[in-house]
Parts: C-alpha cells; structure tokens; sequence
C-alpha cells in the first residue's frame, strides 16, 4: 500500500485502513505520515505530538491520527533541497561538506565561482595530434 494513502486517509475520508485489513498495518510509515502533516498549520501539533510518542504501535498512533484531525482537503508538495551545480563543484573543490560549502559559497564572489567552474569544465579538446 502506498504511505501516502494514509495520510488521505487522515485528512479527507476517515476510512480506517488498517482495521479493513490488519496487514497493511506493517505498510504505514510514520515519518512520512508525520512529514506530510506538519506542513499545514492545523495538524502540525498533531503530527509533532506523534514524534514525542514515536515509540508507540503504528495502528495506535494512526488510530490517533485519524480520530484528532478534522476532515479536509490538504495537498502540499514536499520541499526539496536547493543544492545547486555551484554548491556541488565547491563542495568537491575544497573537499567540504555541504553545510560548509553552502558557507563558502556565501563568501566566493561571482568571478571565484567562474574561476572554479572553469576549473571543472570538461570540454572537448581543440588540440590537434
């Protein structure tokens, strides 16, 4: 079963899927039901509230789940990194990792970075044998 049908579950239409079929409860993941919830404001507390409770059963915490949060329509998409070509080729440059290299990249000018990405250019050669 899809983790994602889950938290549809949760929010829009109430049906409990682990009491339909008691197998799929090894099918819910609690992190990414967690994750979905907390990016609206009016199931962030729930969601937080099952992290501090992570130790729990799964059906328990998705009975809590969907008994708490009121039914609507919640649909978000998830943020992804910003990790960009620059911050990769600093990161590689420098050996740093990439909080460090997200710093470095801060305090590179323009014509640093150029520099550095004319360094890991890999161009055809013009030169003739």
């Amino acid at each position: 079963m899809n983790p994602f049908d889950f938290v549809n579950s949760i929010n829009h239409t109430k049906k409990n899927l682990i009491e339909e079929d008691p197998s799929c409860e090894k099918d819910y993941v609690p992190f990414l039901t967690n994750r979905s919830l907390s990016y609206f404001v009016d199931t962030l507390l729930y969601s937080n509230e099952m992290n501090f409770y992570h130790h729990l059963d799964h059906k328990l915490q998705f009975d809590y789940l969907i008994n708490s949060i009121r039914p609507k329509k919640r649909y978000s998409k998830w943020a992804k990194s910003d990790e960009s070509e620059d911050l990769k080729m600093i990161s590689e440059y420098y050996g740093y990792s990439i909080p460090k290299a997200r710093h470095a990249l801060s305090l590179l000018s323009q014509d640093q970075v150029d520099w550095i990405r004319a360094k890991f250019s890999r161009g055809v050669s013009n030169e003739s044998s």
